[in-house]
């Protein structure tokens, strides 16, 4: 069911017209319908045939044991001698001679029927032939086919046998069947050992069967061109009732809905068939006349909406670009005046130092605001780097250097705090990973994933960082020994403002890394490694594909 399912699709996406598809498909039906039907109507007529020619067969048969019976019951006949004759050998008493003096021989049974299938095969009728296991004239003699039927009689295996055989160019129908032996026969075979009821031999019958077959292959011409005239007239019939019937009223509807899909609007195109294409053509009419009602009344709401929108699109334009200069000057005013502070509790803290008064408290006092300010100024800062990222004016600068120095670089940077928690970094990789990348921004990112993995790690941690090269792109992954990341905040660590555990930051860092990465054409993300009790988080950049990017 599904193969034909399946030719069914196949053949309904043939580009051709629906008029064909039918007429084809039609066609083919017929033809698996009539070739069946074709099948068992010459099956049938093969069997009649054979069964005529079967019927004669065993008509001669019955007649010819009718000639030899009433043979034998008047104990042979007597027929005047024809000078090419001479009495049989095999009989006793085999002429006699009338009182005129003519000669007169006798004939058996066997010799009758002899004589009788030598005059009908002369005559191109049929032929028969008297044989026996138990020969007195060789000439009887049986074929292997009267051989192996004269066991299966004497077996009682069957009463009767038949089949075809091909003699050169020529076919013909042998039949065989027993001949008993009754009290008349007893009289010349009495001293083989007879009784009556015994199998004496058989006579097999012959009938040319080249007529038959001709008559099998005729009617079998007859059907075919009779079922090829019958599915040709009726195609051409279906054809045109397709055409007419169907087909042009299609057509017409067609055209009537590729005018009104172009706004040619006509409500007086009506196809009048009777029918139902008739009922959709009206259908169709009355949808066209709801939809040009529909369509204007749209138009109208539209353009009042589409007035509306565009002035309130004007208004979150300019909304959206007072937004942006505040952020930009608000950012610029908070950086200005942190630096100062920042710069000057350095001084101070610096003085305070170098004259060693005993100030404690005051130097405390001033690491708060110090640490402060420097929350303000990387909040600042990373609130226009995401700024530039969501409103796509984030630049990038390609060049091309090693990957593995700026790691080891971006390590250095926190040698103070690592030795002072005896945090060891170890780094695998190649010696000479060099990509086309802005090197600043990958250095901001490494900067943050360091910093989260020293921040979540415990002190005497150790952290791993692979980088590696797959194909045309290359893969950093660092792992710490920290908390881990739960699996259900895994994609959310990517969000702006949002934290696990403590708050070492703003939020904002690992959605400028994924900004900064996305940028590059790279991934971000979250790895999970079995068995490692930490976190594990991975970027990959390609190694050659910025520049052609960004035009670089």
């Amino acid at each position: 069911m599904n193969t034909i399912k399946s030719l069914l699709r196949q053949f309904r996406a043939l580009p051709i017209s629906l008029s064909l598809k039918f007429v084809i498909g039609v066609a083919v039906a017929l033809s698996i319908v009539m070739g069946i039907s074709l099948y068992f109507i010459n099956e049938n007529h093969e069997r009649l045939v054979m069964k005529q020619v079967d019927i004669q067969a065993k008509a001669l048969f019955q007649q010819i044991v009718l000639t030899r019976k009433w043979i034998a019951d008047h104990g042979g006949i007597f027929v005047e001698q024809a000078p090419w004759k001479t009495p049989s050998p095999y009989i006793t008493e085999p002429e006699i001679v009338d009182l005129q003096g003519r000669k007169y021989m006798k004939l058996t049974p066997a010799m009758v029927t002899k004589e009788l299938s030598t005059y009908a095969k002369e005559k191109g009728l049929y032929s028969f032939h008297i044989t026996s296991l138990k020969l007195i004239n060789p000439e009887n003699a049986p074929d292997d086919f009267e051989r192996a039927a004269l066991k299966e009689f004497e077996m009682k295996v069957t009463k009767e046998t038949s089949r075809v055989e091909e003699k050169g160019p020529d076919y013909f129908y042998r039949y065989i069947a027993p001949l008993y032996i009754e009290e008349a026969c007893l009289k010349c075979h009495a001293h083989q050992g007879y009784k009556i009821g015994d199998v004496r031999g058989a006579i097999s019958v012959s009938v040319p069967m080249n007529s038959a077959l001709l008559m099998i292959r005729s009617g079998k011409r007859g059907l075919i061109l009779t079922s090829g005239l019958t599915i040709g007239v009726l195609m051409i019939v279906l054809y045109v009732m397709m055409k007419e019937l169907v087909l042009r009223p299609v057509h017409e509807l067609k055209n009537s809905i590729k005018g009104f899909s172009r706004g040619k609007i006509s409500h007086t195109d009506f196809i009048n068939t009777g029918d139902e294409l008739q009922e959709l053509s009206n259908s169709f009419a009355e949808m066209s006349q709801t939809l040009t009602n529909y369509h204007s009344d749209l138009e109208n709401r539209v353009h009042m909406a589409t007035a509306g929108l565009e002035k309130a699109n004007e208004r979150l334009t300019e909304l959206n670009e007072k937004k942006s200069d505040f952020i930009a000057q608000i950012s610029h005013e908070l950086r200005t005046p942190m630096t100062s502070i920042k710069g000057a509790m350095d001084y101070i803290s610096a003085k305070i130092a170098r004259d060693g008064n005993d100030a404690d408290d005051l130097m405390e006092f001033l690491d708060v605001i110090k640490n402060n300010a420097d929350r303000l100024i990387r909040m600042v800062n990373d609130t226009l780097d995401l700024e530039r990222i969501e409103s796509g004016m984030f630049d990038l600068h390609y060049d091309h250097f090693d990957l593995l120095s700026l790691v080891k670089e971006v390590i250095i940077s926190f040698q103070t705090i690592t030795n002072e928690r005896n945090i060891v970094f170890n780094i695998k990789a190649r010696s000479d990973i060099i990509v086309n990348a802005d090197q600043d921004r990958i250095r901001q990112v490494l900067i943050n994933l360091v910093s989260n993995a020293i921040n979540y790690s415990p002190d005497n941690a150790d952290v791993q960082i692979t980088v590696t090269e797959t194909g045309d792109s290359v893969k950093v992954t660092l792992k710490d020994e920290g908390p881990g990341i739960p699996a259900d905040v895994q994609e959310k660590i990517f969000d702006k403002f949002y934290t696990i555990g403590k708050r070492y930051g703003t939020g904002l860092g690992l959605a400028i890394c994924r900004g900064i990465i996305e940028a590059h054409r790279g991934v971000i993300r979250v790895e999970n490694i079995p068995g490692h009790k930490g976190s594990a988080i991975y970027f990959s950049i390609p190694k050659n594909g910025g520049a052609k990017d960004n035009g670089d």
